[in-house]
């Protein structure tokens, strides 16, 4: 990776951490129960720090677990960022969350994050017994980077037989990290998402141009997936990535797997957080719906 490129995606982490931290006020759920505890788990590519949710009012069985992973374009380094969606899913859904703080680049490339995404969701569908949580029932999703990191894990949930997630969430990802970003199009004359920052987000993860093509890296150049689990796809109208999130919810319907998908219209890349509250909150109450009714009994 070029050192100005490496030095760039540092500055972005800088500036961008600290407004990615900052969700609207209306949308933080702070009356809703926050993190309870932290988990360190084992992975091949290193430890991984982990928050855990609760519901607020427990059932007498152990509830189903939902592994969020936040965006950020790899880069970014704040889970603090979905605390609210946290919040929200464990309330609402009755799950316990578990909210995975991966390793991001430039100090840690492609295939780190998607190692540890996976090793963590085996680790949690595993070991649901000693935390408080039915492994067996289990849903795994995230925004942006995080719902990229959710298509790979369920990739290899599937190819490698170890578990098997009831449903994913895949809001606003990144599915096709080859194509230039100067060809993905919005609606709007100024979207969140430039080009520029999305190059810097593809060179700092994954430097080496062979390997965007792999479909860990850009799910939605897949051609085979059958087999995979149900899924909610959430794209917004004036996202740039909204075209290859269309595309792969109907890919995944073309090869037989089950699909809500929905476009949230007049809204850009990143509205879970920072609004407009009326779309955000609706957005989460698809979210809530969906986990209840994939992880019941």
């Amino acid at each position: 990776m070029p050192f100005s490129s490496r030095v760039q995606a540092m500055g972005i982490q800088l500036v961008l951490g600290h407004m990615m931290a900052r969700v609207h006020e209306d949308l933080r759920f702070t009356d809703l129960p926050g993190s309870t505890e932290t988990l360190r788990v084992e992975t091949g590519a290193g430890a991984v720090t982990c928050a855990v949710y609760r519901p607020s009012e427990p059932a007498g069985a152990p509830a189903p677990v939902y592994v969020n992973f936040h965006g950020g374009g790899f880069v970014v380094a704040r889970p603090e960022q979905d605390d609210h969606i946290c919040r929200y899913m464990a309330a609402k859904a009755g799950c316990v969350v578990v909210n995975v703080d991966y390793a991001v680049a430039p100090q840690q490339q492609f295939p780190v994050p998607v190692t540890q995404a996976y090793d963590v969701t085996a680790w949690v569908a595993a070991n649901g017994g000693a935390n408080g949580w039915d492994g067996s029932r289990l849903a795994v999703g995230g925004h942006s980077a995080g719902a990229n990191l959710t298509a790979a894990v369920c990739r290899l949930a599937r190819d490698r037989g170890t578990f098997s997630p009831r449903v994913q969430i895949i809001d606003s990802a990144p599915l096709d990290q080859l194509a230039d970003p100067a060809g993905k199009r919005s609606l709007i004359a100024k979207p969140l998402l430039s080009p520029q920052l999305m190059r810097i987000f593809t060179d700092a993860y994954v430097p080496d141009r062979a390997d965007r093509a792999d479909p860990l890296v850009s799910p939605g150049l897949a051609d085979d997936l059958a087999g995979l689990p149900p899924a909610l796809v959430i794209t917004a109208e004036h996202d740039r990535l909204r075209d290859e999130g269309d595309a792969y919810a109907k890919a995944l319907e073309a090869a037989g797997v089950p699909v809500t998908h929905r476009v949230f219209e007049g809204v850009d890349h990143y509205f879970t957080h920072t609004g407009p509250v009326p779309t955000a909150k609706e957005a989460f109450d698809l979210m809530a719906t969906t986990l209840r009714t994939a992880l019941g009994d």
